[in-house]
């Protein structure tokens, strides 16, 4: 890609210092960030093997599961008919020809756009970046709304972005592809002159994700803590986020059928 088409972005040294410090001490009682990362390791994974075969109803709920921003909204989508009828088709034209990452913006749109375009289906652009990103994180960095959402003027790139009152300022920085590339190449670059050196694209995410983490603990409000209520110990949001608690040990998971109850899971 061109750098010249790509955004200038203005983080803050400090913000990322202060949210780095905290995910290594917060990170220590659960194993350390290394923990996050080989989970981040498996899950990515399992999204490879599911969007390289046959994404049948059962593998895509397993991953709905591991889908925080999505798992609660779906709904009717999941429901078996509706699922060969409309979702699949469309999981198959976002999945195809995702080699040429060039093509980003224009396939997430399509897939968007074949979806109402209303605020009960906003959790569509999460699904398109979740199943891009973890299928293959190495093309696709994290693009979901939490990260930066342009229209809103929220997400990770606002609560690092340089500037005394970034609250009540409007930042002019495009939510697409080559936003996304940038913000992960920065975050790569501040890592590295901290001392990580392996598994970076991994480390990224986590880190992202505690920025995230970070703002739902101290600013969230009632529609954030819908999803990442109750933390009983201080990574609990971080967790979430990334989608680490999709499914217990029994198979009950966090994504919601049409009615609302708890989806049972046959897929590990």
């Amino acid at each position: 890609m061109d750098l010249a088409q790509r955004p200038r972005l203005e983080l803050s040294g400090p913000k990322l210092g202060a949210a780095f410090e905290t995910l290594v001490s917060r990170a220590e009682e659960h194993g350390g960030v290394e923990a996050y990362v080989a989970a981040l390791k498996i899950k990515s994974a399992m999204f490879r093997e599911a969007c390289e075969g046959d994404l049948g109803l059962g593998r895509f709920r397993a991953l709905c599961a591991h889908m925080p921003t999505v798992r609660r909204r779906i709904g009717r989508y999941v429901d078996p008919e509706v699922y060969e009828r409309e979702m699949r088709p469309r999981l198959h034209q976002l999945l195809k020809g995702r080699e040429e990452a060039a093509g980003a913006d224009r396939r997430i749109a399509a897939f968007c756009g074949a979806f109402p375009d209303d605020r009960s289906h906003r959790w569509v652009r999460d699904l398109a970046a979740e199943l891009l990103h973890y299928a293959d994180p190495e093309r696709y960095p994290l693009m979901m709304r939490w990260v930066w959402d342009a229209r809103t003027n929220t997400g990770v790139l606002r609560e690092i972005w340089h500037g005394e009152d970034v609250d009540q300022t409007r930042i002019d920085v495009p939510d697409g592809y080559a936003t996304f590339l940038m913000l992960r190449e920065e975050l790569s670059q501040y890592l590295s002159s901290n001392g990580v050196f392996r598994d970076m694209l991994h480390y990224v995410d986590v880190l992202t994700a505690q920025v995230y983490a970070d703002y739902i603990g101290e600013r969230g409000g009632t529609y954030l803590r819908t999803d990442f209520a109750t933390p009983e110990d201080p990574m609990l949001h971080t967790r979430r986020i990334l989608g680490l608690d999709g499914v217990d040990a029994g198979g009950r998971s966090r994504l919601k059928a049409a009615d609302g109850t708890a989806v049972i899971l046959n897929e590990p």
